[in-house]
């Protein structure tokens, strides 16, 4: 047998037991696959280790790629811009304290610089797997400061993806060189926005044109092969094949089709991001450990008080008050499953020591058993710190948590516009650097071959220019005629010196775009070139054909970027008074009935949710339907998503008791599955039920039997029963009911089971 089928078989055998134990402990997978691939490891003596470990490290950089194409697909650039300022000052502040003191306890501990660098990043990132398993575990999803935290873990996400190619480049160089990080973050932001924009614009038009051809089996494919060709392609320009797996799943997470390619693609995610967990374990060396176990310890204790502290810090400074960011940042005392990737980056790279890995395997293992103690310890420690805070603390961070800053209507109008510039000179800016390149270096040696050389720098400046106007327009003219720059323009003579300004800036940047392409075909004298130039930059300006097209594309693209929005909107669309809600702890929340509660099919009325759990039922969304501020005569049917008001304690009493619904349910249908029995009874003389008819007997009735075959005394075949024919002594009749039911039955008529 291959040794990489025998390792497989082996690897799956342990992450099977660990995970069933790990679940029947109620502890999260994740440390279950750890366990599994200690087990598993040579690290091990007395078990069966792997034999090929890079086989198993080639696994999990795919276990890696599909975590981080998973984490895409449930991340979206707009939810970033809706969220406010609040998280993400929050999520900066956190990272950038929990940074220093992860570089601080390096460097105190004399390791390198690049092992204090990657440790910084580790503690950086909380573990999102973690911290809503132990949500789901202590029923605090529903509470208000738990969707702060998932807020500002969004935040993390995507600036740990960030700190990935940072780190990399880092790493590459061995140095710290400004201009360089420079560069390379540009870099990032190039092809960030260029691959963002060009997927947007052509991944929804593509899965639109082929939705008929879509089955399950070929949108799993199409979905696959979209993140591995990005995978690819970001390996290609030099950053990480996660990189690339995250960028394509944000990408198709703007799509209709997310949720159906989310729910494909899982079975595969879990089945490598379970061998990459795995691999992650097979790296734990018992004696580095107890060598390090001073670091170790010291380490946990930078996590604990630092995440407690800085983490408060920043929720305060993003205005919320002392008790949510107290609750906020004792959720996040872990580190978790991005810890593990940086720690798999700094080794695949050979940047980092190989003592780091099974310490921070170590620090996440008894940070994770310590999360659900953190989170409920928040309250009380508030309470004691509250009560210790003198009052003008008190009343000074009351007043900040309920401020709103105040802007100047003019101010106000000046960052607008400004803000609309900066995004256009961005997108456009890159589209037109992107087309430029791809034209000079990829469609011109192309034409090399049927060209002369003469006319083949001619003939490509001629075909670019055609390419790069319809970007080029709108880099030049888009948001002169803004709501912003009229309200400016009028507002006073002294705007419009810098209105203009900017617009000629724009212009002049177009121009050095056109100079660059004509530039490279005929050596221009300078009057001639100017006037070339200026007549080009004209006539793209002035072309009511490149306005309509950039228009075209524009709304092309807003439709696919906003198409999903539309859809969640008609279905989840939360009532107009959800934001206006007087109490501070009283917010709007989602729960689901689950199919066969006994609460299905009672009205509102019978249910007095509001008697029995103090919330109230705002809307009931059925499949596409609303309903909102139902009456008590509205029925509750299996899969309605209720909206629920009520405060953190009340809509956690209400999902509890929803659960323990559930939970009896699926009991209820699980004892009745088992206890169904087909039994053939026989009716004697001194049975009740002889001289009467089935309808007559009460069986279906009274003893919820179902009398489904007859053998008559005088007639022994197998017969469907008269229900109108009388019974006599003698004949057997078939029922099928549960234990219990057919139990009572015979004691009843004394009959005898045969």
């Amino acid at each position: 047998m291959e040794p990489m089928i025998a390792d497989l078989a082996l690897i799956l055998i342990c992450a099977g037991v660990m995970t069933l134990i790990f679940k029947k402990l109620k502890q999260p997978l994740v440390l279950g696959y750890i366990v599994a691939g200690f087990l598993a490891s040579p690290n091990m003596p007395y078990m069966p280790s792997v034999s090929d470990l890079d086989g198993v490290h080639l696994w999990s950089d795919i276990g890696v790629i599909f975590l981080l194409f998973a984490l895409g697909l449930e991340f979206s650039f707009k939810k970033i811009m809706k969220m406010g300022s609040a998280p993400i000052i929050a999520a900066g502040t956190i990272i950038a304290c929990m940074m220093t003191v992860g570089y601080t306890t390096g460097y105190l501990f004399g390791w390198s610089q690049m092992d204090s660098i990657f440790l910084g990043g580790m503690l950086a990132m909380s573990s999102t797997t973690i911290i809503f398993k132990a949500f789901d575990d202590m029923g605090l999803r529903q509470q208000q400061f738990a969707s702060m935290v998932l807020s500002v873990l969004i935040i993390e996400d995507i600036l740990a993806i960030v700190l990935m190619v940072m780190l990399s480049t880092l790493a590459v160089s061995q140095q710290f060189e400004g201009m360089q990080m420079v560069t390379s973050i540009a870099k990032l932001v190039f092809f960030l926005v260029l691959w963002f924009v060009v997927g947007i614009y052509l991944i929804p038009l593509f899965l639109k044109k082929a939705k008929s051809l879509m089955s399950e089996e070929t949108m799993l494919i199409v979905a696959l092969g979209l993140c591995f060709g990005m995978v690819v392609l970001a390996s290609t320009v030099g950053f990480s094949p996660a990189f690339g797996a995250f960028i394509m799943g944000s990408i198709l997470a703007e799509t209709v089709e997310a949720e159906r390619i989310e729910h494909l693609v899982s079975p595969v995610k879990d089945l490598f991001g379970a061998i990459f967990f795995v691999s992650v374990g097979m790296m734990v060396d018992v004696q580095l450990i107890a060598q390090y176990i001073v670091p170790i310890l010291c380490i946990i204790a930078a996590i604990m008080v630092g995440q407690t502290v800085f983490s408060t810090l920043g929720f305060l400074l993003s205005g919320q008050s002392l008790k949510t960011s107290m609750q906020c940042s004792f959720s996040l005392t872990q580190i978790g499953e991005f810890a593990f990737i940086l720690a798999t980056l700094g080794t695949s790279l050979g940047v980092t020591s190989d003592f780091l890995y099974p310490i921070v395997v170590a620090v996440s293992v008894f940070t994770t058993f310590t999360t659900p103690y953190m989170i409920r310890l928040a309250v009380p420690a508030y309470n004691v710190l509250y009560k210790h805070l003198p009052d003008r603390w008190k009343s000074f961070l009351d007043r900040y948590a309920s401020g709103t800053p105040s802007m100047a209507e003019h101010d106000s109008h000046w960052r607008a516009y400004l803000v609309q510039v900066g995004r256009v000179l961005l997108i456009y800016g890159v589209l037109c650097i992107a087309v430029v390149s791809v034209m000079l270096g990829i469609v011109e040696p192309t034409l090399e071959s049927f060209i002369p050389g003469s006319w083949l720098a001619l003939a490509t400046a001629i075909l670019t220019l055609l390419v790069v106007s319809p970007f080029l327009r709108p880099l030049m003219m888009k948001e002169n005629h803004s709501a912003e720059f009229q309200a400016l323009w009028n507002d006073s003579t002294f705007n419009r010196a810098p209105l203009v300004a900017v617009q000629l800036l724009r212009i002049l940047l177009g121009a050095m775009v056109v100079s660059y392409v004509l530039g490279r075909t005929v050596n221009w004298s300078g009057t001639l070139g100017i006037l070339v130039i200026v007549c080009v930059v004209f006539a793209i300006i002035s072309s009511r054909g490149l306005r309509k097209q950039s228009a075209r594309m524009e709304e092309t693209f807003t439709a696919n970027l906003n198409q999903r929005e539309r859809q969640a909107a008609r279905q989840r669309q939360r009532p107009k008074y959800a934001g206006r809600l007087v109490e501070r702890d009283v917010h709007l929340s989602d729960f689901t009935i689950p199919v066969g509660i006994d609460w299905a099919g009672k009205t509102l009325a019978e249910l007095n949710l509001g008697r029995s759990y103090g919330v109230h039922v705002a809307s009931v969304l059925r499949g596409h339907k609303r309903l909102n501020i139902p009456s008590g005569q509205t029925p509750i049917l299996p899969g309605d998503r209720l909206q629920v008001i009520g405060s953190d304690d009340q809509l956690a009493t209400f999902a509890h008791a929803l659960e323990t619904k559930s939970l009896e349910a699926a009991r209820v249908e699980e004892r009745s599955e088992e206890e169904m029995k087909l039994r053939r009874v026989v009716i004697d003389a001194a049975s009740p039920f002889v001289g009467q008819s089935l309808q007559q007997s009460g069986i279906r009735q009274e003893y919820r039997c179902l009398v489904v075959g007859l053998e008559a005394e005088d007639n022994p075949s197998l017969v469907s029963p008269n229900p109108k024919k009388p019974l006599h002594a003698g004949d057997i009749i078939w029922v099928v009911g549960e234990e219990k039911d057919i139990t009572a039955l015979e004691q009843a008529c004394h009959a005898t089971s045969l």
